[in-house]
């Protein structure tokens, strides 16, 4: 397997090369000198930091306005920037101890039931879209709390169209929301967004799509990076819901309570502490060793790793796993504390479209 990988890396290293031969100037647009949520000019920078997880070349940086409160990766990424900085993340070399270490928190079956429940306690709906389902393993537990419900799927992998072969969705749409809104206008009763909006490149054009597919007395629910979480100020860069440059926007609840009111939407339903993902410290802790251990190898890399090296940083990792595992049970034991004291790290919003045309 490892002779497999290096094989991998060493087939991908001269396309890399070649690409950063260019410069990474082209995978930002021009900063901005506005907040892009409410056009204030008072910015201040947030974060400053670097690819912590892959090892990239490039720095990226949140700035975060004055008015309003907005956070959002300045400059932004291009869409051929998100491409390069995404690829390899998880099927390719890309895909390191710390990357590993983060898709353990991936949302578990008490999560996805309890996401179900939570619009159950405001409708039974007939028919429910998935917005970035991914696998589809949400919709596919969901049933369980809402059997009554069909439900599908949207997103821009083949992965959505493999729910559907498998029988976890029942209809597939491949692409974007924002593109496929008008074919999908007024076609469902439920939408979810489950930590979709932070990698949106205009969260607004989001919402207003999500309105156009929702019928009248619909609703949204949307799951989302708490950027006011007391964790921002204790961990700093290392807080895992930063990964930059994956994330272009953290939207404070207050803003989107006040866009879904603009949209038209009734906010009924508002959650800090259940949507609290259980994985702050371990997380922290492995980018913090990521940054600090002898570097994988990698294929943007223009040096191939030595075996000694790459032996060092096996062992290092093999010997911080208390560390990691102690890090990891805290996570799972303080949330009942600190969820009740603004260390929650996702908020959960659920509106009610309006019954206007």
């Amino acid at each position: 397997m490892a002779t497999d990988a290096a094989q991998q890396v060493a087939e991908r290293r001269p396309a890399y090369l070649a690409e950063l031969a260019q410069g990474t100037e082209r995978f930002h647009e021009p900063r901005r000198t506005d907040c892009p949520w409410c056009g204030s000019e008072r910015l201040r920078v947030r974060l400053r930091t670097t690819d912590l997880v892959q090892h990239k070349p490039g720095t990226f940086t949140l700035d975060q306005c004055g008015d309003c409160a907005h956070s959002f990766q300045n400059p932004r990424l291009t869409p051929e920037g998100l491409d390069f900085y995404g690829r390899d993340r998880h099927d390719g070399p890309g895909g390191t101890e710390a990357e590993r270490l983060l898709a353990a928190a991936a949302p578990g079956t008490g999560r996805h039931l309890a996401r179900a429940r939570a619009l159950r306690a405001f409708d039974e709906p007939e028919c429910w879209l998935d917005v970035a389902t991914g696998d589809a393993r949400f919709p596919a537990l969901a049933r369980q709390v809402l059997p009554y419900t069909s439900f599908d799927g949207l997103d821009t992998g083949d992965g959505v169209e493999a729910a559907v072969r498998e029988g976890r969705i029942e209809e597939g749409h491949r692409g974007r929301l924002t593109d496929l809104a008008e074919p999908l206008a007024g076609r469902y009763d439920a939408m979810s967004m489950f930590h979709y909006l932070e990698h949106s490149r205009d969260p607004r054009e989001e919402l207003r799509a999500a309105r156009t597919v929702l019928r009248p007395g619909g609703h949204l629910m949307i799951e989302a990076p708490d950027p006011e979480c007391r964790y921002t100020k204790v961990l700093g860069k290392w807080w895992a819901p930063y990964v930059q440059p994956r994330h272009l926007h953290l939207v404070p609840l207050a803003n989107l309570r006040a866009e879904l009111t603009e949209l038209g939407f009734t906010v009924v339903g508002v959650e800090r502490r259940t949507p609290h993902v259980p994985y702050d410290l371990a997380p922290a802790l492995a980018l913090f060793l990521n940054s600090r251990l002898p570097k994988a190898d990698l294929p943007w890399r223009a040096r191939p790793a030595t075996p000694l090296r790459l032996g060092l940083r096996q062992a290092a990792w093999w010997a911080s796993a208390p560390l990691l595992a102690t890090a990891y049970g805290l996570d799972r034991a303080l949330p009942p504390l600190l969820t009740r004291t603004g260390f929650s790290n996702a908020y959960r919003v659920v509106a009610r479209r309006g019954d206007d045309g």
